[in-house]
C-alpha cells in the first residue's frame, strides 16, 4: 500500500491542477512503537489472550496504564486514534474482576454504535478466556429488550451504557441496582472530550449523583477515563469526576509517514471570489484515491453531502460491485452500520463516506487516507478525523478541501495556524446554576438530603 501511497502523491505533485490548488503539504516522520512487556501481576489467562491476538508486548502507554490502575490511581489516557486506548481499560478492569469475581464494571461511551462496537470486542475477548458466563459483558440502554433487563441488573459483570441512560434508566430506579452498585469498582469514561459544554456540564452532575449513590451503597469506585488529543486533559477529567487524576499522555504505539494537504478549490471567478465546490473537489480527490485501490474515507459535514458523495463515486467508479462504496451517517439500520464497519475492517469496502458519527472511536481498521471536506470545526476534531488514516507504520495520507467559508479560507492562507496551535481546550461548568439546579431536583428524588 506504501506505492500506492506514493503514486497517487507524485501525480498530484506533476498533475498542475492539483498541485497548484495544495496550500500547505507537512510530513510527519514515521514513528517506531515504544513497548513494554506483559506486567508480571497481568492474569495468565489474559496474557494468553493477547499472544494468540498476535499481541506479545504492550504498547508504552498500555503498560503504564495497566499499572496505574493496579496502584489505584484514578487515570486519563490521551493518545492518538487507532493506539490502543481500548486495552488501557479493557485489560485492568477484566483482570481485576478475574480476581475478584465478585466486582463490577460500568463503561459509558458517547453514543450507541460505540457501545455496541466495543461490546463485540469485549467478548471476544471473554469468549477466549472462557469467561463469558462469570463475566457477561452486556448493553444497558434505550434499545435494550425490556424483558432482557432484569437479567442484566442481575447478572451483568461488565455494563456498557451512556450518560443519557444512566441519568434517565439507571439512577433514578437505583432500588432495582443496589447490588451492581454495592459491588461497583471501576467507571470507565470513554472518549471524554465529547463531553465538553453544557453537554459536559451536564454529564459532570450525573456523575456526581451516581457517585452518590454509589457512597450510599458502600462502594467507591475508580475511573478510567480515555480521550483523543486535547489541550487540558487532566483539567476536564478531574472537572467530570471531582477526583484527583494521573495522565498518561506519552503515546507508545507506531505510526509511519503522515502526509497532510490542505487543498484550497480553484477560482471560477477571481472578482467574486468564487471557487469550485469544495464537494465536488473533494470527490474528485477521494475518486483518484479510489481508482488506486487506496482505502479511503471521506468525512462530509451533513448528511445530504454524504448521499451526494456517494452519488459522485459510484457514477465514476468502474466497479460493479455497489458494496465497495458505502455511506455512513445517522438513520442507517444498526444491521447496516455493523456490515458497513466488518467491511471496512476486511477490507471489503474501498471507500466509505461517512458525517462526523465515524470519528469516535469505533472500530474500522487502519484506513490508508483520508478526505475532510470542510473544517470540522476544530483542530482536535480535524486530528480526529485525519487519524482515522494511518496503518501502524505504512505511508497514510489526509487531504483537507476548503470550502468557501471566511474559517475555511482563513485557514487555506494561514495554514500554520492548524498546524502550529494545540488543540483546543474541553470546558465545562458543571456550578452552573441553571444546569446545577436542574441535577439537584434529580439527587433529591432518587435519594432524600439529609
Amino acid at each position: 500500500m506504501s506505492e500506492k501511497i506514493k503514486t497517487i502523491l507524485n501525480r498530484w505533485r506533476s498533475h498542475a491542477s492539483i498541485a497548484e490548488n495544495v496550500a500547505a503539504w507537512r510530513i510527519l516522520a514515521p514513528k517506531p512503537a515504544q513497548t513494554c512487556a506483559f506486567p508480571p501481576e497481568l492474569s495468565t489467562e489474559l496474557a494468553n489472550y493477547l499472544i494468540s491476538t498476535g499481541i506479545h508486548s504492550l504498547y508504552q502507554h498500555q503498560a503504564a496504564a495497566y499499572q496505574a490502575v493496579q496502584d489505584g490511581y484514578n487515570l486519563a489516557v490521551v493518545s492518538g486514534t487507532a493506539s490502543g486506548k481500548t486495552l488501557c481499560y479493557t485489560l485492568p478492569v477484566i483482570d481485576s474482576l478475574l480476581k475478584n469475581p465478585n466486582g463490577k464494571a460500568l463503561f459509558l461511551y458517547p453514543t450507541k454504535a460505540l457501545a455496541q462496537d466495543q461490546l463485540s470486542n469485549l467478548n471476544d475477548i471473554l469468549r477466549v478466556i472462557q469467561q463469558p458466563e462469570r463475566l457477561a459483558a452486556s448493553i444497558y440502554d434505550g434499545d435494550t429488550p425490556h424483558h432482557a433487563r432484569a437479567v442484566i441488573r442481575r447478572e451483568g459483570a461488565v455494563i456498557l451504557s451512556n450518560p443519557d441512560m444512566l441519568h434517565m434508566g439507571i439512577l433514578p430506579h437505583h432500588t432495582t441496582w443496589k447490588d451492581f452498585f454495592a459491588a461497583l469498582r471501576f467507571i470507565v469514561i470513554d472518549e471524554m472530550h465529547a463531553y465538553r459544554g453544557v453537554f459536559g456540564s451536564h454529564v459532570a452532575n450525573v456523575l456526581r449523583r451516581t457517585q452518590r449513590i454509589c457512597r450510599f451503597y458502600g462502594s467507591q469506585p475508580q475511573f478510567i477515563l480515555t480521550s483523543a488529543t486535547i489541550a487540558n486533559p487532566q483539567e476536564l477529567a478531574e472537572g467530570l469526576i471531582e477526583k484527583p487524576v494521573r495522565v498518561i499522555d506519552q503515546d507508545g504505539s507506531p505510526h509511519g509517514e503522515r502526509h497532510f494537504l490542505i487543498y484550497n478549490p480553484p477560482m471560477i471567478d477571481k472578482k467574486l471570489g468564487i471557487r469550485h465546490s469544495s464537494l465536488l473537489e473533494g470527490s474528485l480527490l477521494a475518486g483518484e484515491l479510489l481508482e488506486e485501490d487506496i482505502q479511503t474515507i471521506i468525512f462530509g459535514r451533513t448528511r445530504r453531502s454524504i448521499e451526494l458523495i456517494l452519488t459522485y463515486l459510484r457514477q465514476r467508479d468502474t466497479h460493479s460491485d455497489p458494496n465497495r462504496i458505502r455511506g455512513y451517517r445517522s438513520g442507517y439500520l444498526p444491521k447496516e452500520r455493523r456490515a458497513i464497519e466488518a467491511g471496512l475492517r476486511r477490507g471489503e469496502v474501498k471507500a466509505v463516506a461517512a458525517t462526523s458519527a465515524l470519528e469516535l472511536g469505533i472500530d474500522i481498521g487502519g484506513m490508508d487516507a483520508a478526505v475532510l471536506i470542510g473544517y470540522p470545526g476544530s483542530i482536535a476534531a480535524t486530528l480526529q478525523q485525519a487519524g482515522r488514516a494511518g496503518r501502524k507504520l505504512t505511508p497514510s495520507l489526509a487531504v483537507l478541501v476548503t470550502s468557501p467559508s471566511a474559517v475555511d479560507q482563513y485557514l487555506a492562507h494561514h495554514p500554520e495556524y492548524f498546524f502550529e496551535r494545540s488543540p483546543e481546550r474541553a470546558l465545562i461548568a458543571p456550578n452552573n446554576l441553571l444546569i446545577l439546579l436542574q441535577h439537584i431536583q434529580c439527587a433529591a428524588f432518587e435519594l432524600p438530603f439529609q
